[in-house]
């Protein structure tokens, strides 16, 4: 027990309400009575589960099967992992997929259409659009050639300044970058486009009715790297420089 002890000890500390001096021969009661008082001790050190021995046998209808629980909860962690893992692989497909059609388009045509209006097929979306900021504030909210005209300020505004992407979940999307489509937006990732020093910012917008779609927190070097291949094709067929 006083192996077990320690190693708790040094991941978060003494166990609080006992002296140190009894800490190092703890008897049976005082590590019960610890765990009655502190019900919630085995979810916030989920790493005992692997390590402690499990009783094989339930006697009694107050005596908790405690092998079962612990069963229980690692296929409940294997599962919930197996899961993570096969979205992030399908997440990963479709965007190698939707990176593979840029990179084969014939025209810059054929580029912005796909990436205004193929990614939300490629990537299981419900809302794409890429935008541009304009220098001129009444051209805002035009789409020539498929491409969304943007109020100057509107990507520091979405974004946020020294950022390239931002992840949210809400109850709609914005109006004047998804137009119609915003009503089925509840979570969206704005990512900002640069694709020269001459040119005014751009932005690659995702919707979707998923709210767990994108939020706060979660990953985005994806996101960033289907941004620099788009940023490197626009640049290609206008003969941009950095």
């Amino acid at each position: 027990m006083t192996g077990r002890k320690r190693s708790i000890s040094e991941k978060s500390g003494a166990m609080p309400g006992i002296a140190d001096d009894a800490q190092a021969g703890l008897s049976d009661k005082a590590v019960a009575d610890y765990l009655f008082d502190h019900p919630d001790f085995l979810i916030n050190h989920g790493e005992l589960l692997r390590v402690l021995t499990p009783p094989s046998w339930v006697s009694g209808e107050n005596i908790v099967d405690m092998q079962t629980f612990m069963i229980d909860r690692l296929r409940a962690d294997n599962g919930r992992l197996i899961s993570t893992t096969r979205g992030n692989l399908s997440g990963q497909a479709r965007i190698h997929d939707a990176v593979l059609a840029m990179l084969g388009a014939t025209s810059f045509e054929e580029l912005v259409h796909i990436a205004s209006t193929d990614l939300a097929i490629l990537l299981d979306l419900d809302a794409v659009v890429l935008g541009v900021e304009s220098a001129e504030a009444d051209a805002a909210g035009k789409h020539p050639g498929g491409v969304c005209v943007l109020a100057p300020g509107t990507v520091e505004r979405l974004i946020g300044k020294g950022r390239d992407v931002c992840l949210k979940n809400l109850d709609e999307g914005d109006e004047a970058i998804f137009g119609a489509a915003a009503g089925l937006v509840c979570s969206q990732a704005m990512i900002r486009l640069n694709f020269s020093d001459n040119t005014p910012p751009g932005l690659l917008a995702l919707g979707s009715r998923d709210c767990d779609k994108f939020q706060n927190g979660q990953g985005s070097e994806l996101l960033l790297f289907l941004a620099r291949v788009l940023e490197h094709c626009v640049r290609a067929w206008l003969y941009l420089t950095d």
